[in-house]
């Protein structure tokens, strides 16, 4: 057998490179493939929710609206507020007021709320960033979907609700933080 060729190893097919330099075309995708493709591109982006609970109504705001949530602090009661301002707090070194959205529900005074949702909105570039704290009794957590809320849906005699977010087979009402701040004016301290 010493005449005899040793067969090559066989390498994959490199397609020839063009002569002008551009890139070979790229391989035609399955039908399957392409369907993947089309559903990732025509997919909205995910956004994300904080869900709470005031009173007995859910509420949601995105979490980029969300500075943070706190425990609940010691207040400050205001004389003479309107009867949504429970009062302010130092949120290290910035004074924050606290507004109940389910005021009208009538909260029993043995049983504050347990937690405050702060947002943050920046009503101008060169204007510091304002925050509101909102009364919550109870924080669910957070939600991400790429659905777009239901505006259509959302009450009407509610301002400052956006839409409507569809979560676990539920509805929150989605908090707009500028119609918030119009909804329940307070006094800039």
């Amino acid at each position: 057998m010493a005449g005899e060729k040793m067969p090559e190893e066989t390498k994959p097919a490199q397609p020839a490179p063009e002569a002008n330099g551009a890139a070979p075309p790229a391989p035609e995708l399955t039908a399957a493939e392409s369907e993947v493709v089309l559903e990732s591109e025509e997919r909205a982006p995910e956004k994300q929710y904080c869900v709470f609970r005031a009173g007995r109504e859910r509420y949601c705001l995105g979490v980029l609206d969300v500075e943070e949530v706190v425990e609940w602090p010691g207040v400050t009661r205001m004389p003479l507020a309107p009867s949504f301002l429970m009062g302010i707090f130092n949120l290290r070194g910035s004074i924050v007021p606290i507004v109940d959205i389910a005021f009208t529900e009538g909260r029993r005074p043995d049983l504050p709320p347990r937690h405050v949702v702060v947002a943050s909105m920046r009503q101008s570039p060169e204007a510091d960033v304002m925050r509101l704290g909102i009364a919550a009794d109870e924080v669910l957590g957070t939600y991400s979907t790429s659905d777009p809320l239901l505006v259509d849906e959302a009450p009407r005699d509610v301002p400052h609700c956006s839409g409507m977010l569809r979560y676990d087979d539920r509805l929150a009402l989605a908090l707009d933080v500028r119609r918030l701040t119009e909804t329940f004016p307070v006094p800039v301290i």
